[in-house]
């Protein structure tokens, strides 16, 4: 019985400078944790081969898939704001690219599969925590709409990893447009490689902005298209409450999904200045600053395309400039719109912009519940007598005096609260992947061997627009004792 992936890899035929050639370290005794089936349909594979002996060992990076064509990309990156000029795949070895079900191509990677030369004194290996929280966060973030890598498996080595104690090493194969990064293209203008960055540039384009193509000026539309995506992107975040957590340079995605899921979260009470992971000691990557960055780490790919743009370095920096001149804007509607429709308003007027702030702001001084806040006003929609949202409130009266002018606003639209309701549960999700139930998930695992929390907060937040009662638990927020105020990255 042989697994067969139609591997088709371009990236592997790019010169021998973009990449490492190494093969993933057999692991001692790979066991499957979780198939995603639906996934693997979408891929042209066969589910129920993965989900074999051998599938496991695939998966575990114990034995090659015919067609593979193992490669650990070469990177640089700025780690929050200091520059690394060679960091690469040091645990993760992309196995071949697949053209999947709707015609695009995509990457299956192992992370955690062994050392590389990019390893840096590193193991390689992952840690099982890790690879359920990339699994759970990364499918949530697919099934709340929002452009992101995608899980195919994850398997459990049989094998132990050292971090601050011995834990369960594990592996997760992971699939994306792309492993391409801004970092990527840093690699090369660091070591002054123009012809490096325009190889690059041409892959891009080819693989995931070909309508620019032959635009009279690629590398332009190159960067401006990479700006569009990743304003529109940050902005889906901050409207799910996402925070990233580690906004690297090597963590931004040249095709605009979202990638590395390290110290990720979503917030519980709404607060601006939220910041979750451990080595985030100074808030780089809060919340709010998300759209900043983005617009930092845009900047710092702006910087490597310089030399495609034209020979006068005055000018090239006037262009680019103007490009990303366009990310606030590009945000600031995306964001706006996003808004508009969580609180179920169907046109732009003005004062909208302002009303919503004034939501928000009520709802960080009174510690009210990013999710539960935005689902439970469709509700309130319907049924002006509806007071669980008011109840989220430390003062009711804050939500109360801000409700009264956002009735008389909507009163202004021809929509019915029932149609009101219905666009507002439609981007509002019930369910988000709460920081406790994916620490109780990953320590039920860890402790236990215990996998039915795993697979079920997964069934769960497959369908996060939807009420789901006899899940209700899941949307709830954490008791006091519940909170998790820390992630960690996984490394």
């Amino acid at each position: 019985m042989t697994v067969h992936f139609p591997f088709q890899n371009t990236y592997s035929a790019l010169p021998a400078n973009f990449f490492a050639r190494v093969a993933p370290t057999p692991v001692a005794a790979p066991r499957l944790i979780k198939l995603n089936r639906p996934l693997a349909l979408q891929l042209g594979l066969d589910p129920d081969l993965l989900e074999s002996p051998e599938g496991a060992e695939i998966l575990a990076g114990k034995r090659l898939p015919d067609g593979a064509d193992p490669i650990a990309m070469a990177y640089a990156g700025h780690q929050f704001g200091h520059f690394v000029p060679q960091l690469g795949d040091g645990r993760a070895i992309l196995l071949g690219e697949v053209i999947d079900a709707d015609g695009i191509r995509r990457d299956i990677q192992l992370k955690g599969s062994g050392p590389t030369p990019f390893s840096r004194r590193g193991d390689g290996r992952a840690a099982l925590g890790p690879v359920l929280r990339e699994y759970i966060v990364s499918e949530a973030m697919f099934a709340l709409g929002i452009p992101t890598t995608r899980s195919l498996a994850a398997v459990i080595t049989g094998e132990r990893v050292q971090r601050e104690t011995m834990l369960p090493g594990a592996v997760l194969t992971r699939v994306a447009a792309s492993h391409i990064r801004v970092g990527t293209f840093q690699f090369f203008a660091a070591r002054g490689d123009t012809d490096g960055v325009r190889q690059l540039a041409d892959h891009v384009i080819a693989r995931h902005y070909p309508e620019i193509a032959n635009a009279e000026r690629p590398y332009h539309a190159l960067l401006a298209g990479v700006v569009a995506r990743q304003a529109e992107l940050v902005a889906r975040w901050l409207l799910v409450g996402f925070i990233h957590g580690v906004m690297n340079t090597d963590n931004s995605s040249i095709s605009g999904e979202t990638i590395d899921y390290g110290p990720c979260a979503f917030m519980d009470a709404y607060n601006p200045a939220t910041v979750f992971s451990s080595i985030d000691e100074q808030g780089r990557y809060a919340y709010a600053n998300q759209p900043r960055i983005a617009l930092w780490n845009l900047t710092r790919l702006a910087e490597c395309l310089l030399p495609l743009f034209t020979e006068d370095k005055d000018q090239a920096i006037e262009q680019a400039q103007a490009i990303l001149g366009e990310f606030p804007e590009k945000f600031t509607t995306a964001y706006q719109a996003g808004l508009r429709q969580k609180v179920g308003l169907f046109t732009a007027r003005d004062g909208d912009e302002a009303l919503v702030q004034d939501l928000l702001d009520a709802m960080a001084k009174n510690e009210a519940d990013f999710t539960l806040t935005f689902r439970g006003l469709g509700d309130v929609a319907l049924d002006a007598g509806n007071d669980s949202v008011r109840r989220l409130f430390a003062d009711p009266a804050a939500f109360d005096e801000w409700a009264a002018r956002w009735r008389l606003r909507i009163a202004d639209e021809p929509q019915t609260p029932a149609e009101r309701q219905s666009l507002m549960r439609s981007v509002n999700p019930a369910f988000i992947p709460r920081n406790h139930r994916v620490e109780a998930v990953i320590q039920a695992a860890m402790n236990n061997d215990d996998f039915a929390p795993f697979e079920q907060l997964i069934a769960v937040l497959a369908k996060p627009y939807e009420d789901q009662p006899d899940f209700a638990e899941y949307a709830d927020p954490p008791q006091p004792e519940q909170r998790v105020l820390q992630t960690f990255c996984g490394t």
